[in-house]
């Protein structure tokens, strides 16, 4: 259990750095950043599936959706939801809009928790009553604020809980899920590499940086990927979603510290009342993780 902690821990520091790493390779858009990620994730899922003996279960999914068009329609579905997102992570620090990806990510856990009481009519704990609630004021404010909520930010919440849904509808494994999903993304990513104004060769030979920065670009991500699936085995599920939590809080630290972007004093009173929900999740999930270890042992 404690390699599964360091593991979980250490995928979301690695995600950190890679939220700022991307503002170092300009000029390169946050599109072309995008697809780059797509491609270099691909040869770490490879090895992620011979390790764990995963391609019989990807060749059976391959069969099924070529007998169950409509399979292949939903997996293709899963693949552009994910896909948005993975582009919003990188396009966001390239154009100041990290804390509004940031506030997203603050929020989807409690978002879920709502999901999961209207559409699966999973019944919430007192603590978690008491977290959306108090969330919702952070939301108001913000509302309040900019008259609107960030399209940015709607996008992480509005957009991760489809494709969670779609997934669990799905019952595949997570490395079969990605597979498909990356697989889905290669030709898109493709796409925006060859149809840039500036070939993919004349911004390398520009800066002549990007020959190291982009296979560096690649091994981040994927050694994040590699240790968050590996967690997600090695962990119960209770405690692996308590962990998730540590993500968007280095997030923040990223945007706020290392890519200046500003907090304004009425921000304060979104970010706030949204830290002390997540406070009040991270306390029932603790709640939840004891308990199922009390059951175990009895």
């Amino acid at each position: 259990m404690k390699l599964g902690i360091v593991l979980s821990v250490l995928a979301s520091l690695l995600f950190a750095v890679l939220y700022y790493f991307v503002t170092y390779l300009e000029p390169l858009s946050g599109e072309s950043v995008f697809a780059w990620r797509v491609l270099l994730g691909l040869p770490a899922l490879m090895l992620l599936n011979a390790r764990n003996r995963g391609w019989s279960d990807i060749e059976r999914t391959a069969g099924r959706m070529r007998r169950e068009p409509t399979l292949l329609l939903l997996m293709a579905l899963a693949a552009a939801l994910i896909g948005v997102q993975l582009w919003l992570f990188v396009w966001a620090p390239l154009h100041q809009r990290a804390l509004d990806v940031t506030l997203g990510y603050f929020l989807l856990p409690i978002f879920m928790v709502a999901v999961g009481r209207f559409f699966y009519g999973e019944r919430l704990s007192r603590l978690q009553s008491v977290a959306v609630v108090i969330a919702s004021i952070g939301v108001a404010n913000e509302i309040w604020r900019l008259q609107a909520l960030s399209w940015v930010t709607a996008i992480v919440v509005i957009g991760y809980p489809p494709y969670f849904m779609l997934r669990r509808a799905l019952r595949m494994r997570s490395l079969t899920t990605l597979w498909f999903d990356l697989l889905f993304l290669v030709p898109p990513a493709l796409f925006i590499l060859a149809s840039q104004s500036e070939s993919v060769w004349s911004q390398f030979a520009g800066r002549p940086a990007l020959f190291a920065l982009v296979p560096m670009l690649g091994v981040l991500s994927s050694l994040a990927l590699v240790c968050y699936l590996s967690a997600a085995k090695l962990l119960p599920l209770a405690l692996f979603g308590l962990l998730g939590y540590v993500e968007p809080i280095l997030l923040f630290i990223v945007a706020f510290l290392f890519l200046g972007e500003p907090v304004s004093s009425q921000a304060w009173y979104t970010y706030v009342p949204i830290w002390i929900a997540m406070a009040f999740l991270a306390a029932d999930g603790v709640r939840s993780w004891h308990g199922q270890r009390q059951r175990v042992r009895a």
